[in-house]
């Protein structure tokens, strides 16, 4: 069975930073890429980075682009977030999810169950 489990959400004031963690288990890591997605409260799911599964190729959101960090560790079957320079718009439901390289929601097919990204002004 597929499982991804997040962590490493939290409360945290503007200009703070969080490392989100995306522990995989169930399939082969490395064979699948790994986007992080946000939900913010009435908007649409946003895709934020993704990660090839050899881990070479990255990709982020203009929104997060310079401020966050994407990376792997397949000894670990870990994708990790770091998220530096936090402001309140960053504030949201974070997801990892396992499919193709995108950052599109339905081009992933596995998803984890979420952590609470709260920045405060």
């Amino acid at each position: 069975e597929v499982q991804l489990v997040e962590s490493g959400g939290g409360l945290v004031q503007a200009g703070g930073s969080l490392r989100l963690s995306c522990e995989a288990s169930g399939f082969t890591f490395g064979v699948y890429a790994i986007g992080w997605f946000r939900q913010a409260p009435g908007k649409e799911r946003e895709g934020v980075s993704c990660i090839t599964g050899s881990g070479g190729t990255t990709a982020y959101a203009d929104s997060v682009k310079g401020r966050f960090t994407i990376s792997s560790d397949n000894a670990k079957n870990t994708v990790y977030l770091q998220m530096d320079s936090l402001k309140p718009e960053d504030t949201a439901v974070y997801y990892c999810a396992a499919g193709s390289f995108s950052r599109r929601a339905e081009d992933f097919g596995a998803w984890g169950q979420g952590t609470q990204v709260i920045v405060s002004s």
